[in-house]
């Protein structure tokens, strides 16, 4: 049995819309089927912090931890491959 379709109208900048066209185009699916991906997304992450919030969280952590190396900020790529074996 095959899921049942509402149609439904949705109202997008000309940029939006522009982009959606261009997505749809190089993945060879409508648009539509990218519209209902992303509302599939937003159901499935359910309500999440705004961008504020997250901002807040994220800078937290800054400044209250001390590598002890005065070149970290310029060697940092070395000591990540260092620390991943690499």
């Amino acid at each position: 049995m095959g899921v049942y379709m509402i149609r439904t109208q949705i109202q997008l900048t000309e940029a939006q819309a522009d982009a959606l066209k261009r997505i749809a185009l190089e993945k060879s699916v409508s648009m539509a089927a990218l519209v209902r991906e992303g509302v599939k997304i937003v159901i499935k992450n359910g309500h999440r912090q705004s961008t504020p919030e997250l901002r807040k969280r994220a800078l937290k952590p800054v400044g209250k931890f001390h590598s002890g190396l005065g070149d970290l900020a310029k060697m940092h790529d070395r000591y990540l491959a260092e620390a991943w074996g690499k």
